[in-house]
C-alpha cells in the first residue's frame, strides 16, 4: 500500500507518499480500507519529532479514518466485511489500509457520505470526553470554547447547544466569529482585539464560565482562572501557548473550581473504547438527526498532505481538514 511517512522529523516536505508493507488486522482488531483520514494538530507535532505515537502503533501519522472494512482479525465480533465505518486511531491514518482496534470503530451515521465521516471521530471523542465525560457541562450552564472555529471548536459549539447550554467562543477575526455564530456560539470574542475574561464577565454578568475548554495550556492559564465561574472546571486538552505556567491555589480555592489535563491518544484501549462506547449512545442519533455536523473547510489528495498541514499551520481553516488516498 501507499502512506505518507516521516523519515526525518522537519517541516511539511518531511511527509513523503511512498510504497510501504500492508498492515495485518491483529488479535481484536479489524482492517480498513481508508477512504479519507483528517489532519489534526498532534500531526504537526510528530511530523516535527515532537510526538512520538504510543508504543505498538502504527509510524504513520493520522489519528482518524473513515473506510470500509476489509479484514476481520481473531476475537471480533459485530463487525462485518465491507462495512462502512469511522476510527479513532492511534496513528496510521494516512494511508491507503489501517488496523484498528475494534472497540474504536464506529458506523458511518445515517444520511452521512463515507468521505465526510473522517472528519467526526477525533473531535467528537474530544469534546465529548472532556466537556461531558470530566467536565460535566449541564444544561443551562456556559461553555468558552478557545479556538472556536477549529475542528474541535465547531464540534464543541454544536454539542455544548444540544444540550441547553450557552456557548462563548474565542476566535481570530470577525469571519471566523460570524461561522462560530452561525453553528449555535452566543458571545463572540475576537481574540486578538479583546479581553475575553472581561468580554466573557460582561456577557454573563460577571458569573464567568461554568466549564472552559483550552488548547493553548499555560499562556492562558490564569486567565483561565479568572474566567472562571464558581465551581468551573477548567479542560486543558492543548499546550499551544506553553507548558509551565505559575498558578495561584488561593484563586482556584476561592472559586472551588477544578482542572483537569487530558490526551486521548496514549489512553488505554479500554478508556477509548468506554469514550467511543459513549460518543455511538450520545451524539450519534444527534448527528444521524442533522442536529450536529462536522465542518471541513477542504479535502486535500493524500500525496499532498504537506499542503494541508500548511493550511492548518497558517490557521486559516475552519473546521477541518481531510486528506483521501
Amino acid at each position: 500500500m501507499h502512506a505518507i511517512t516521516i523519515e526525518q522529523p522537519g517541516g511539511p516536505e518531511a511527509l513523503v507518499w511512498t510504497d510501504v508493507p500492508d498492515p495485518v488486522a491483529g488479535e481484536g482488531e479489524v482492517l480498513v480500507e481508508v477512504a479519507a483520514s483528517a489532519v489534526n494538530r498532534a500531526d504537526i507535532l510528530q511530523r516535527q519529532g515532537l510526538y512520538d505515537p504510543p508504543p505498538g502503533a502504527s509510524r504513520y501519522p493520522g489519528l482518524e479514518c473513515s473506510g470500509r472494512i476489509s479484514a476481520i482479525g481473531p476475537g471480533v465480533s459485530g463487525w462485518s466485511v465491507g462495512d462502512e465505518v469511522c476510527a479513532l486511531l492511534a496513528g496510521g491514518g494516512y494511508a491507503e489500509k489501517v488496523a484498528v482496534p475494534a472497540g474504536q470503530l464506529l458506523p458511518v451515521p445515517a444520511g452521512m457520505d463515507l468521505v465526510t465521516a473522517a472528519a467526526l471521530p477525533e473531535v467528537v471523542a474530544t469534546v465529548w470526553s472532556n466537556v461531558f465525560m470530566v467536565a460535566g457541562l449541564r444544561p443551562g450552564e456556559t461553555l468558552l470554547v478557545h479556538g472556536g472555529s477549529s475542528g474541535i471548536g465547531t464540534m464543541a459549539i454544536q454539542l455544548a447547544k444540544s444540550v441547553g447550554a450557552r456557548v462563548a467562543v474565542t476566535a481570530g477575526g470577525p469571519e471566523k466569529l460570524a461561522r462560530c455564530a452561525e453553528l449555535g456560539a452566543d458571545i463572540l470574542i475576537d481574540y486578538r482585539e479583546q479581553d475575553f475574561v472581561e468580554e466573557l464577565r460582561t456577557a454573563t454578568e460577571g458569573a464567568g464560565a461554568d466549564v472552559i475548554l483550552d488548547i493553548m495550556g499555560a499562556k492562558y492559564l490564569t486567565r483561565n482562572l479568572d474566567a472562571l465561574a464558581v465551581n468551573g472546571r477548567l479542560a486543558i486538552i492543548g499546550l499551544q501557548g506553553g507548558a509551565k505556567a505559575e498558578l495561584n491555589l488561593g484563586a482556584l480555592l476561592a472559586k472551588r473550581a477544578a482542572i483537569t489535563a487530558t490526551s486521548l491518544r496514549t489512553r488505554p484501549l479500554e478508556e477509548k473504547a468506554a469514550i467511543i462506547a459513549a460518543v455511538r449512545e450520545h451524539v450519534w442519533p444527534l448527528v444521524a438527526a442533522g442536529r450536529v455536523r462536522p465542518v471541513v473547510h477542504e479535502t486535500f489528495p493524500m500525496a499532498q498532505a504537506a499542503e494541508a498541514h500548511r493550511v492548518l499551520e497558517s490557521s486559516s481553516h475552519v473546521g477541518k481538514l481531510l486528506l483521501t488516498p
